[in-house]
């Protein structure tokens, strides 16, 4: 996968995080759901993240 292409998921899931515990605030008797769902979302943008890292690497060392 590209780095681009990468890096963009890594924005576009923290964005979504970031809606989750926006609407979090706006629905107490949701919190702990949407909260959960923003943990997920973050989490897929650490993995793409250290995808990122891993192919920068591998183009670094070849």
């Amino acid at each position: 996968m590209k780095a681009e292409t990468i890096l963009a998921n890594v924005r576009r899931y923290q964005a979504i995080a970031s809606l989750y515990r926006r609407t979090a605030v706006f629905r107490p008797s949701q919190s702990w759901s949407l909260l959960s769902q923003a943990k997920e979302w973050e989490h897929r943008a650490v993995s793409e993240l250290e995808d990122y890292y891993t192919c920068t690497a591998y183009v670094q060392a070849a």
